[in-house]
């Protein structure tokens, strides 16, 4: 059986944008571990073996493209407690005739 996700285009100004993220594999390995459950910094470092420097630039670039959503508090000593969840399900591209399109869909998971 095969499964027919229906995404949204990507506008021509952003297109270059969201290709160059995801052809970065620590992006997609962000975007891979978050997909389902919300994780923290360090749980995506830990568990994507990527340095935690790392981590934090792909976030703000991935957040920056709005293809991660963040979620946090701060606690009463002042504490940070971020989560950072995936929301992109699947990419496609297409290069036609000189034409490239991109289309994403968009994570619903919960």
């Amino acid at each position: 059986m095969q499964i027919q996700f229906v995404g949204r285009k990507v506008d021509d100004e952003k297109k270059d944008t969201i290709l160059e993220i995801m052809s970065d594999k620590y992006c997609r390995s962000i975007i891979e571990s978050t997909m389902n459950v919300p994780k923290s910094a360090i749980e995506i470092s830990a568990e994507c073996r990527i340095p935690i420097s790392t981590v934090y630039r792909r976030l703000q670039n991935l957040h920056d493209s709005k293809l991660l959503g963040i979620s946090g508090s701060i606690t009463s000593e002042g504490k940070k407690h971020f989560l950072y969840k995936s929301k992109v399900k699947a990419m496609t591209s297409v290069f036609n005739g000189g034409n490239v399109e991109v289309e994403i869909v968009p994570n619903m998971s919960d």
